[in-house]
């Protein structure tokens, strides 16, 4: 039997989690293995285009190549024959791992989300879109790097870690190209999702929403994971963009308020964000969603995060979506000591009896589920170095009201 959480005695929760684990058992065995290379199509660094965000499987790159030509490619073949006999990529490490830990992944969201996609395995043209356009960010996040962020370049270049010698990496070189030879195919689609860098700071990520609106392509879906520091680029709004759109779903990574949010992602403002979320709640149409990155760093924070969105009427408890950090291991929750893993899963436990919404409540137990599933504590001293000498280099402190780490 599944791991049940024993914390809770609550049996419409037992009930929906029962339904919850059978649902995902059902998706395990299902066929394709992964739906992703019949309808997705990710566009990452130097524009090499694989199969998802967490998967190093590519199948070519976009600055050379037209998507037809990468969506025929032997690479997709390959993976698709593999998966619709129901197999499993070695590649696809990063899915399975959270599944066996009890976390849900990013193949099993896949499939809930596009159930009701009739799937023939005639693929024409990809209908999904992750475009990663370049590195460009405002923010330098501690569990981050030079490769998805432009401000890190400075202090990646001390620890020697940046990737090349410019601070801004474009991933796709060439936008008129790009529009030209992709448009009919970007035309076609019923989802965009734009992630960091930050797209709110990219130039492409603007042009791009202009050229959707004159070619009337408004009714898809514009999925967002975006810091939500700013609203404006170059002095234009994006709100005055998204009023264009008929479907936007924004997921604000968020991962502590206050000082903390700060010293998590350095050069973040709460109070900008709140103003920001308060701003954005005025379009009606416009999902907003928190979507914490949990690491070493927040998750015993988690709590507080929540309760403090929750007063600033700023999302409601069905509005969070848990993203596990996984990479770099030295901020994994499951390098957390022992003694530290039971401190903080009590924490947890005692707070998902304090909230009503079932859906919050599983992913509460699977942040508990899945830090528990694996002693990774062999990491902690690097974690313990790592952020030291980060809080030396930006001469930086823990702010007065952070949890002690032992």
């Amino acid at each position: 039997m599944p791991y049940l959480s024993k914390t809770i005695d609550n049996s419409s929760y037992q009930k929906h989690l029962s339904y919850y684990y059978v649902l995902f058992a059902v998706m395990s065995d299902e066929k394709p293995y992964c739906l992703m290379p019949w309808i997705h199509l990710h566009i990452g660094d130097d524009g090499i285009a694989k199969a998802c965000c967490v998967a190093n499987i590519p199948f070519g790159n976009i600055n050379k190549q037209e998507v037809k030509e990468i969506w025929d490619s032997k690479a997709i073949q390959s993976l698709r024959s593999t998966f619709k006999a129901g197999k499993i990529d070695k590649r696809c490490a990063n899915c399975y791992k959270l599944e066996e830990s009890g976390a849900t992944s990013i193949r099993q969201e896949t499939h809930k989300k596009f159930k009701d996609t009739p799937l023939n395995f005639e693929t024409p043209t990809p209908i999904y879109f992750d475009i990663r356009f370049s590195n460009v960010c405002n923010l330098k996040c501690r569990s981050c790097w030079h490769g998805a962020s432009s401000s890190w370049f400075e202090d990646a270049k001390k620890l020697r870690t940046n990737k090349g010698q410019k601070a801004i990496i474009k991933n796709i070189t060439d936008f008129d190209r790009f529009i030209s030879k992709s448009g009919p195919y970007l035309l076609h689609a019923q989802e965009f999702y734009f992630a960091g860098g930050e797209p709110l700071v990219m130039e492409e990520h603007y042009r791009l929403l202009k050229w959707l609106i004159k070619n009337e392509v408004t009714k898809i879906k514009l999925r967002y994971n975006t810091n939500f520091t700013l609203l404006k680029y170059k002095g234009e709004s994006i709100l005055d963009l998204w009023r264009k759109f008929e479907n936007i779903q924004i997921m604000a990574s968020l991962d502590a308020q206050g000082e903390t949010a700060s010293y998590i992602r350095t050069n973040s403002n709460w109070e900008s964000i709140v103003s920001n979320f308060k701003q954005a709640k005025k379009l009606s149409h416009l999902q907003l969603e928190i979507a914490p990155t949990i690491s070493v760093l927040n998750v015993e924070l988690l709590p507080e995060l929540i309760q403090t969105c929750l007063h600033e009427d700023l999302i409601s408890e069905e509005d969070i979506y848990i993203n596990l950090l996984e990479r770099p291991i030295h901020y994994n929750i499951q390098i957390i000591p022992l003694r530290l893993k039971e401190r903080v899963s009590k924490k947890l436990s005692i707070f998902q009896q304090e909230i009503s919404s079932i859906k919050l409540i599983s992913q509460i137990d699977e942040i508990i589920r899945y830090m528990n599933a694996k002693d990774q504590s062999k990491h902690w001293p690097k974690f313990i170095s790592q952020n030291k000498q980060l809080d030396d280099l930006r001469n930086e402190t823990l702010p007065s009201d952070y949890y002690e780490f032992d």
